[in-house]
Formats: structure tokens, sequence, C-alpha cells
């Protein structure tokens, strides 16, 4: 079934082109596509495009039909072209003319737009649950380790002494940083592009106001040229966002298997949760995060590929446009199984004590021997010279103990604000809204 069908069929190759993958993507937007359609009938009968006992029985019908979407129980038939026409010819099947009256003032171009940013907006709140359990376990964890020394290094070679309090407190942060952008594309996310219809708006006296209202948006795409322009750019700028957090959850992944290679040898975790090898019975590999690393940096290319996709693109609907569902769903199921595997094995680690206590370790501690006798009253060049040519002539000594005490530091790691910060941006995303909006929608 095709919406746009008249009395002449495409050939079936043309048909199977240009449908793609849509018939098995297109259930991610299913409940979505019902929830625009409720709300697009329940503004058609304020308008006198439906009628009361129309409205109600379309209504009745297509919550049914969300019902069997909550289920599992929904499928896009063979020869169907979309969730769009599927969910008309459920509904002319059992309601005849009634079932045709639900496309008036609409085309599949703001159907596909309002499902799609309801989609995104259900997936980045899906997506900020999730970084938020990782967070609070990096927070915990830092809390917890917050005296265990750490080597820091620059261009990996050793340098000052860190803390596993600072190394987990900071991937926290980095995703309190990352949860900013997530925010930002929910902000665009959060914009109703109903009623745009074809990308020029209708004849027809439609209350896009009122669908907004309907749907928990915040607000409209008020220009209807300019919501069919936001096909691609939303899709892009989530796209960032997610690769933020793939950046950070990269990063920590190839700290880990550093940190558990034996040549560092400062953390391990439990059998179960590493791999071994099949020649090498030793062997305990880090695939969960080796796989992490790979996956976000797959996502991070990803803003790149939907940038190139959309290149170029005049104004209007262009059926390129399609082809950023088979780039971004996917992605978005990936980053997700990223954080709930770095939230997995983030519970399990160990932590070794003591590491500093190694004599390799020693020039750690240069820079708080300098310090030493700059507070002693020495200027600061000449307690880097003398602490050089100790070090050079060796006669280097000194204390693995350290008293950082400034804001950030490893005696003052920060985590109650880190955690505010968070927390803060967490109550501005306001998800209860939509929430009570799309219960009272579907009761």
């Amino acid at each position: 079934m095709k919406l746009w069908s008249k009395d002449k069929e495409s050939l079936k190759t043309v048909t199977d082109f240009t449908t793609g993958l849509d018939n098995i993507l297109d259930l991610h937007l299913a409940p979505f596509d019902v929830l625009g359609s409720l709300a697009h009938i329940t503004m058609l009968q304020t308008i006198g495009l439906l009628t009361k006992p129309e409205l109600d029985t379309l209504s009745k019908e297509l919550k049914s039909i969300y019902k069997e979407i909550q289920a599992g129980k929904f499928e896009i038939e063979a020869g169907v072209e979309d969730i769009h026409s599927q969910v008309e010819l459920l509904l002319t099947r059992k309601l005849g003319d009634v079932g045709k009256k639900i496309h008036s003032g609409r085309s599949r171009n703001d159907q596909v737009l309002v499902d799609v940013k309801l989609y995104l907006r259900y997936e980045i709140e899906q997506i900020t649950q999730a970084t938020q359990q990782v967070f609070e376990l990096l927070i915990a964890q830092s809390e917890k380790h917050k005296d265990k020394l750490l080597p820091g290094y620059t261009h990996l070679q050793v340098a000052m002494p860190s803390s596993f309090g600072l190394w987990f407190g900071a991937y926290a942060e980095s995703l309190t940083d990352d949860l900013i952008t997530l925010q930002a594309a929910y902000q665009i996310a959060n914009k109703n592009p109903l009623g745009s219809a074809a990308g020029y708006g209708s004849s027809f006296p439609l209350n896009r106001t009122f669908t907004t209202s309907l749907l928990g948006f915040d607000d409209l795409n008020y220009n209807v040229v300019y919501a069919q322009m936001g096909r691609g750019k939303t899709e892009k700028i989530m796209a960032q966002a997610m690769s933020n957090v793939a950046a950070t959850l990269g990063k920590l992944a190839m700290d880990a298997t550093l940190f558990l290679n034996q040549n560092f040898g400062f953390i391990s975790f439990p059998d179960e949760l590493t791999t071994g090898s099949s020649i090498m019975p030793h062997k305990k590999n880090p695939d969960v995060f080796e796989l992490i690393r790979a996956k976000c940096n797959s996502l991070q290319a990803l803003p790149n590929e939907i940038a190139l996709l959309i290149a170029n693109l005049p104004s209007g609907y262009h059926r390129d446009l399609q082809l950023l569902k088979e780039k971004l769903f996917p992605a978005i199921q990936t980053l997700k199984d990223c954080l709930r595997m770095t939230h997995l094995m983030l519970s399990a680690i160990e932590v070794k004590d003591n590491i500093l206590a190694d004599e390799k370790y020693k020039y750690l501690f240069s820079v708080e021997e300098v310090n030493k006798l700059v507070l002693a009253g020495m200027p600061f060049r000449d307690a880097y010279k003398k602490i050089g040519l100790d070090i050079e002539q060796g006669k280097f000594s000194y204390s693995i103990s350290v008293n950082h005490t400034h804001e950030g530091s490893i005696g003052n790691l920060m985590n109650d604000q880190i955690k505010n910060s968070f927390e803060k941006i967490i109550a501005e995303f306001n998800f209860h809204k939509v929430h009570l909006a799309l219960e009272s929608l579907t009761k």
C-alpha cells in the first residue's frame, strides 16, 4: 500500500529500492506515529473536519493499535511502504471512509517529522537516564577510592601523583558537560513540526498550538518551511550530542584497557567480565572495553556522516533524508549498549592499593619536593634546579604523602558540586511534562 498511489503502481524494483529499510526501521516510530495521529485528529475535530463521533471512533481504534505496539504485536505488512501507510491501512480496513479522513491537513513529510522528533525526544530521555546511572556510579567510586593514589601521566610519561578519586570524578564531570549538549538536542527535538504538511502549510485552519500542547512539546517550529528544513538538522544535532557522550566513554575505555595491562596493573576485573585466549592460558583480555572504544569511535564519526548526507540539499523535502534513519537509529542503540556495559564493568572494578609505593614511581613526587622548598622560602626556579640536580646525581629523596587542598585536587574533589551541576541539568529537561501530556492523550 502506498498513500500516494492513484491508478498505476511503480515497478517493484523501484519500490524496493526507494522503500529501503523503512519497513524495519519504522517500527521504532510506530508508537510515535499513533501519538501524532491522536493529536492531529483531536485538533481536526475542533476545526470541523471530523465530527465528535468520528473522533471517538478513530481515537478508540488508534489507542487499540497503540496497545498492540506496546505489547510487541504490531508489524508492517509486506507490500506496505511505511508506518504511516500501515496505520492508515488498519484504520481504513476497520472503519472504512472514516479511516480515510485521518490524513486531512497533513503530509507524510510532517508525519515523519513529528514521528522522528517524538522518537528522539524519547530516546534522549533513555540515554539521559543511562548516563545518569554511569555518572552516579563514577561519583560513588570516586568517593570510595579517593585516598588511593595513582600515577598521573603527560605524554604517557610518569608525571605527577593523581588518584582514583580524581580519575573516576573526571569522567563524571565530563558526562556533566556532555549532558548539556544532550539537553540542547532535546530542546531542538522538543519543537512541534506537525501542521507544516509538505513544508508549505495548509489551507485548512489548523490549530498547531493545540497539537503542540497535546503532544507535550515545549514550542512550535513556527515557519512551515523551516519545519521541513529541520529534518536532518535535528538528527545531526542529536548525533553530535551522542558523539560527546561516546567520546567520554571511549576515553575511559582506553584508560581502563591500559590500566588493566600488566605493565600498569592498577585495576582488575572478575574473570567473567574478561575473555581468554585460545592459545595463551594466562590471558584476561579487556574485550568489553575494546569494543566500547571501537563503537564509540564509530559514534564520533556519525555527525560527519549525517552532515555529508544532507550537505547542499535545497529547502524542501528530498528522499535522501530517508537514509538518516539507517544512520541514526542503530547508533542510538549502540550508545545505550555502551553506557550499559560501561556501568557493568565499573560496578565490578577492583582497584589496587599502594601503587605509588613502588620505587619506579618516585619521580612522580619531584614537584612535591620542589613545592616543599618553595614553601620554605626558596625561589621556585632555584628549587626546580636543586631537585633536578638531585635527580641527576642520584640524591633525590621524597615522601609518598601528598597534601593537595585546592578546589578539584586530590584532597578536595568537589564531587558534591559536580553532582549538583549534573542534577541541575537533569531538572531542566522536565521529562515529567511530556509524560503527563502523553498519558492524557492515550488514556
